[in-house]
C-alpha cells in the first residue's frame, strides 16, 4: 500500500509523498513539519524571476529583420538582458558590428556640445548602468557621454556592449562612447569579458566584439573647453591636434601617445607637488596650428607610472601647461575608483577652475569596495555632481566557475571525514588487544603488519583531509575577495604557502564588520592595486601560474613594490635631472630592449598576436 501511494505522488509531485493519506498511515508517518518540502518539478525559489528559455533571435529584436537600417527594440532588449536572457549569435553579431560602423566614421576626438552628461568606468556592471539611466535620464532625451571600461571584472560585460551599442545606434548624435584601456584583446583574454563571452555566446560574438572595440573614439572636446578621455595626458601630446592624428583602428600598444590616453594617471600627491617653471607659464596664442613651434615642456611634468606598469603619471604643473597651450579649462577623466564615485583637483591658478575631474560609475566595485557612483551633467555651464549606490544583480561564482567544481572541495572534504569515521571504529587500545582466534589464525608479525596497514590509511586520509580543508578555505576566501582575487584555480593558490596566506589575510581584512566603509575603500583598494597594472603577456601555463602567485604576493606590500620598481627602471637621477622629451626616449628603449622571446612585445613582429607576415591558402 505504501508503494503503490508513492509511485501515485509521484506521478504528480513528489513533495505529495509526504502529505498525509486518511487511507495509509505510512506516508504521514513520513512528514515531518520540519522538514522542507521541496519540487524537483517546479521553480522553488518564487522571489527570484526564471531566465527566459530561449535566446532572442533578429526578428524578435528587429521590426524588419531584412532591412539592415532597421533598429533593435531597446524595451525589449532591456527586459530580456534584465531577466539574465540571451541573444543568438547572429542577433549578437548584427548589434555589435552595426554600432561598431557608426563608431568607425567618428574622428579620433569628438567635438560634443552642452548639454552633456559624462559617465565613467563601467566595468560590466549591468544592472547598475540601468540605474545610471534612471539617476541621469532616459537616453532619448538626454545626451550622454561614457569615457570607456565597459566590460571586465564585472559579469556583466557584454549586456552593458549589447545594450550601450543598441544606444548608440538609435541616437548616433547624442550618445557617444569613448574607449578605455580595458577595451583591448590583452586586458579582456587577462580578465573576464573573454570567457564571459565564451560562457554566454561564442569566440564569434568576442572577436565582433574586439572589432568593434578598435572602432572607439579616444578622446572629446566638450564645448571647446574639456578634453574629456579615459586616462589622462601624454608627455607626446602637445596639443588638440596630435590627438586628432592618431590612428586608433588597432590594439592598443604598450607604450605611446595612445597607450598614454586610456592609461596615464594623475600623480598621488597632485597639486602639492613643487613648483616648476611650467607652472607660472604664460598663456600661449594658439589656433591648434600643427604648423607653430611646439612649446617644448619643462622638466618633472611627467614620471613612470609603476602603479600600472606602463605610461606615465601625469602632475599638476603638467596639466596646466596643457590646459594653457589649448586654451581649455579642464581635463574629465575616468580609470581610477573613487569612494564617493567623483574627485575634483586642484583648481587652475587663472581660471579658478578645477584642472582635472575624476569620474567613476561603477557602484560598489567588484561587490566589494562599497563605493559610490556619479556621474556628471554640464549644462549652461553649471556642473552638477549626481551619486547612486550599487543596485542587486544575479549572482556568479567567481570567474564563472560552475557549481560543480566550486563544491568539489567541500564534497571531498566530508567523504574523507566518513572514511576516516570508518577506519577509526577500532581504537589503538582495541588494536593492541591479544586476540587468541587470531593468534591461531595468523602469525603475530602479521597482526602487527596488517596494524600497521591501516595506521598508513588514517594518516593517508588525514593528508587528503588537511589538503581538502585547506582548499575548501580557499574557496570560502576566493568568494569573499571576489574580482580582487586574480585566479580560481585552488590547487594553483594551495600550492603556494605565500598566496595562501596572503589570500587568508585580505579575506580576514573584508570580513571584519567594524571597519568604515572609507576604512574598507581603502583596505580594498591597496589589495587591488596589483590588479591595476598592464598584465603580463599570456604565453605559457607556467608565466599565467607565476604571475598570479606574484601577484597575490604583492598586495601587502604593494607600496614597497612601487618604491622598488621606481629605481629598478630608472636611475632617481635620470627623473629628477632629464627632461620629458629624455624620459620618452628611455621609455621606448625600454620596451625596444625586452627580450624577443618574451611574446606580445615586439610589435614590429606581431600585430593583435597574430605574425604580420601572411601565408597564401
Amino acid at each position: 500500500m505504501l508503494a503503490n501511494v508513492i509511485i501515485k505522488n509521484n506521478e504528480n509531485k513528489i513533495i505529495s509523498m509526504t502529505s498525509s493519506d486518511k487511507t495509509c498511515d505510512a506516508p504521514s508517518a513520513l512528514s515531518s513539519s520540519s522538514t522542507p518540502k521541496y519540487s524537483t518539478r517546479d521553480r522553488n525559489c518564487k522571489t527570484v524571476p526564471q531566465p527566459p528559455k530561449h535566446r532572442l533571435d533578429i526578428e524578435d529584436i528587429y521590426t524588419d529583420g531584412s532591412d539592415p537600417d532597421d533598429k533593435p527594440n531597446l524595451d525589449i532588449l532591456k527586459q530580456h538582458l534584465l531577466l539574465e536572457g540571451r541573444l543568438t549569435e547572429q542577433a549578437a553579431i548584427r548589434i555589435i558590428e552595426a554600432g561598431a560602423t557608426i563608431l568607425r566614421d567618428e574622428p579620433t576626438m569628438l567635438d560634443i556640445e552642452a548639454p552633456l552628461t559624462i559617465c565613467g568606468d563601467i566595468h560590466g556592471q549591468f544592472y547598475d548602468l540601468i540605474k545610471l539611466f534612471e539617476v541621469g535620464g532616459s537616453p532619448a532625451t538626454t545626451r550622454y557621454l561614457f569615457l570607456g571600461d565597459y566590460v571586465d571584472r564585472g559579469y556583466f560585460g557584454i549586456e552593458c556592449v549589447l545594450y550601450l551599442w543598441s544606444l548608440k545606434i538609435h541616437y548616433p548624435k547624442t550618445f557617444f562612447l569613448l574607449r578605455g584601456n580595458h577595451e583591448c584583446r590583452h586586458l579582456t583574454d587577462y580578465f573576464t569579458f573573454k570567457q564571459e563571452c565564451f560562457v554566454k555566446y561564442t569566440e564569434q560574438v568576442y572577436e565582433s566584439s574586439m572589432l568593434a572595440f578598435d572602432c572607439l573614439p579616444l578622446a572629446a572636446l566638450m564645448n571647446k573647453q574639456f578634453l574629456c578621455v579615459h586616462g589622462g595626458l601624454s608627455p607626446e601630446i602637445y596639443t588638440l591636434n596630435d590627438i586628432r592624428k592618431l590612428d586608433r583602428f588597432h590594439e592598443p600598444p604598450p607604450y605611446g601617445p595612445m597607450c598614454d590616453l586610456l592609461w596615464s594617471d594623475p600623480v598621488e600627491d597632485y597639486g602639492n607637488e613643487k613648483e616648476t617653471s611650467s607652472s607660472t607659464s604664460k598663456r600661449h596664442t594658439s589656433n591648434n596650428d600643427s604648423s607653430q613651434t611646439i612649446p617644448s615642456y619643462s622638466e618633472h611634468l611627467f614620471l613612470p607610472n609603476t602603479t600600472r606598469g606602463c605610461s606615465y603619471f601625469y602632475t599638476y604643473a603638467a596639466v596646466n601647461e596643457f590646459l594653457i597651450n589649448n586654451q581649455i579649462l579642464s581635463v574629465i577623466r575616468a580609470h581610477e575608483a573613487q569612494d564617493v564615485g567623483y574627485r575634483m583637483y586642484k583648481k587652475s591658478a587663472e581660471t579658478g577652475f578645477p584642472s582635472l575631474i575624476t569620474i567613476f560609475s561603477a557602484p560598489n566595485y567588484l561587490d566589494v569596495y562599497q563605493n559610490k557612483a556619479a556621474i556628471m551633467k554640464y549644462e549652461n555651464n553649471v556642473v552638477n555632481i549626481r551619486q547612486f549606490n550599487c543596485s542587486p544583480h544575479p549572482y556568479w561564482l567567481p570567474n564563472f566557475m560552475d557549481v560543480f567544481s566550486w563544491s568539489l572541495p567541500f564534497v571531498g572534504e566530508k567523504i574523507i571525514d566518513v572514511l576516516l569515521n570508518i577506519l577509526n571504529i577500532c581504537t589503538d587500545e582495541e588494536l593492541a588487544e591479544h586476540d587468541a582466534h587470531i593468534d591461531s589464525l595468523i602469525e603475530r608479525n602479521n597482526r602487527e603488519q596488517r596494524k600497521e596497514q591501516i595506521r598508513s590509511k588514517i594518516r593517508a586520509l588525514g593528508k587528503v583531509a588537511k589538503a581538502y580543508q585547506s582548499l575548501r578555505e580557499l574557496s570560502e576566501n576566493v568568494v569573499t575577495l571576489r574580482g580582487l582575487t586574480p585566479s580560481t584555480s585552488l590547487t594553483e593558490l594551495n600550492n603556494n604557502d605565500n598566496v595562501k596566506t596572503e589570500a587568508e589575510v585580505a579575506a580576514n581584512k573584508l570580513r571584519d564588520t567594524n571597519v568604515s566603509n572609507k576604512e574598507r575603500f581603502s583596505t580594498v583598494k591597496i589589495l587591488d592595486k596589483v590588479n591595476e597594472r598592464m598584465p603580463p603577456p599570456k604565453s605559457s601555463n607556467s608565466i599565467v601560474s607565476s604571475n598570479i602567485a606574484e601577484r597575490m604576493k604583492r598586495t601587502s606590500i604593494s607600496n614597497q613594490i612601487t618604491q622598488q620598481s621606481i629605481k629598478k627602471e630608472i636611475p632617481s637621477k635620470t627623473i629628477m635631472g632629464g627632461t620629458t622629451q629624455g624620459l620618452v626616449k628611455m621609455r621606448r628603449e625600454s620596451f625596444a630592449g625586452t627580450p624577443k622571446s618574451t611574446t606580445g612585445v615586439d610589435l614590429k613582429k606581431t600585430i593583435n598576436g597574430k605574425p604580420t607576415t601572411t601565408t597564401k591558402k
